[in-house]
């Protein structure tokens, strides 16, 4: 049942897309069951096969052209596999940032040796990828940012630690924010890809305890001393990592908004299905006033959140969504997210505590929205520079 009564945005009105959809809707049905997702955050990461599976089916590189082995398709592909993850609570399997976000700069940044190199081993899933930003002592603010990657002839050696970082156990390419020239601030950064298999000095920390998000392997790495060929640093010229990211950010925060709006569409759905079972002093609990009022006003804001969601992508795939727009929508949807979330697990009452009861798992997923992407805190900043 739809929780939302929510018309099909102009952009998914393609019948391919439908069929993509149903397609990508039938691979997580097959391979990320109730069972395979509870092994996942048993084990704290996704199994490594589930990448090469994806790669089989098309669902890798769906955005990337089709010369460099992708799929070319475009956003909206990569915005129906966010849904069909999220109305199916599949969590922890990075696939939208190996596709979405790093993918991305190599496509967008990346010389066209870099694209041959690296990008039809992603589609394949014989890749991996990952984005290293935080540090121990750098989060939301990039310029702060003290990994080094120092020029030594025809090689850059790469010093530092970063932390938090998504598929951080998995991942063989990683896309590292360092520091070039550390004298020169966010004007000093590069983006330079560690190819992990042929490493030396490069290790994986801890795979992080979360509050949530259990299956997703979120890890301290490590860089000492690890020498990587210059021709791995992003684009060929020092000193543009910081444009770079900037340009990308937008995305990876509209990203977020549709996790999340996907997300709340579940949890609705489960808990409209619950109360209409669950009874209590007699009766069932969608009889009570306060049970209607709780949901309609969740069923309204979600319905707001939805055609704004819906927009700010359509934005997107024209190339018109900024960053305040982006920012909107990032911090507006997870704060609501968080907010639909814990009204649905009251309605579940002592049942919606349990982490067997899929309202509690999203209780615990969904607080992390608020934080990666760059906090709320951060996005209102952007957002009030346009006042």
């Amino acid at each position: 049942m739809e929780a939302l009564n929510v018309d099909k945005p102009a952009w998914m009105d393609e019948e391919e897309l439908t069929l993509f959809a149903e397609a990508a809707g039938r691979f997580f049905d097959r391979n990320a069951d109730p069972d395979t997702l509870a092994r996942w955050r048993a084990n704290g990461v996704v199994d490594r096969e589930m990448w090469t599976k994806a790669g089989e089916a098309g669902l890798l590189g769906v955005s990337i052209p089709e010369e460099y082995g992708g799929a070319g398709g475009d956003f909206r592909h990569e915005a129906v596999i966010i849904e069909a993850m999220g109305r199916r609570g599949v969590e922890g399997f990075g696939i939208t940032l190996h596709n979405a976000i790093v993918a991305p700069y190599i496509l967008a940044y990346g010389s066209e040796e870099q694209k041959q190199r690296w990008l039809p081993r992603i589609c394949r899933g014989e890749l991996v990828t990952a984005i290293a930003m935080t540090e121990p002592g750098a989060g939301s603010d990039l310029q702060g940012v003290r990994t080094t990657a120092r020029r030594d002839g025809d090689s850059y050696v790469v010093n530092g630690a970063k932390t938090f970082i998504t598929n951080g156990q998995t991942a063989n390419l990683i896309c590292v924010v360092c520091k070039t020239d550390p004298s020169q601030g966010s004007r000093g950064t590069s983006l330079v890809f560690v190819e992990t298999d042929e490493a030396p000095g490069f290790r994986r920390g801890r795979n992080l305890d979360k509050v949530g998000q259990d299956a997703g392997d979120t890890s301290e790495l490590f860089f000492d001393e690890v020498r990587v060929p210059a021709a791995n640093l992003l684009g060929g010229d020092e000193g543009q990592g910081f444009y770079q990211l900037m340009q990308k950010l937008p995305q990876e925060r509209q990203i977020i908004a549709l996790q999340g709006m996907a997300m709340i569409e579940r949890a609705l759905e489960v808990t409209i299905d619950y109360v209409k079972q669950r009874q209590a002093f007699g009766k069932k609990l969608i009889d009570f006033q306060n049970t209607q009022f709780k949901l309609a006003e969740c069923k309204t804001e979600a319905t707001v959140a939805k055609v704004f969601v819906n927009h700010c992508t359509g934005l997107l795939i024209q190339n018109r969504l900024d960053a305040a727009t982006a920012s909107m929508a990032k911090y507006w949807v997870s704060d609501l997210q968080c907010k639909i979330v814990d009204e649905c697990l009251q309605l579940f009452g002592g049942y919606g505590y349990m982490n067997e009861y899929p309202i509690g798992q999203m209780f615990r997923d969904s607080r992390v929205q608020r934080i990666y992407g760059g906090t709320n805190e951060i996005m209102k900043v952007l957002i009030a520079r346009t006042l």
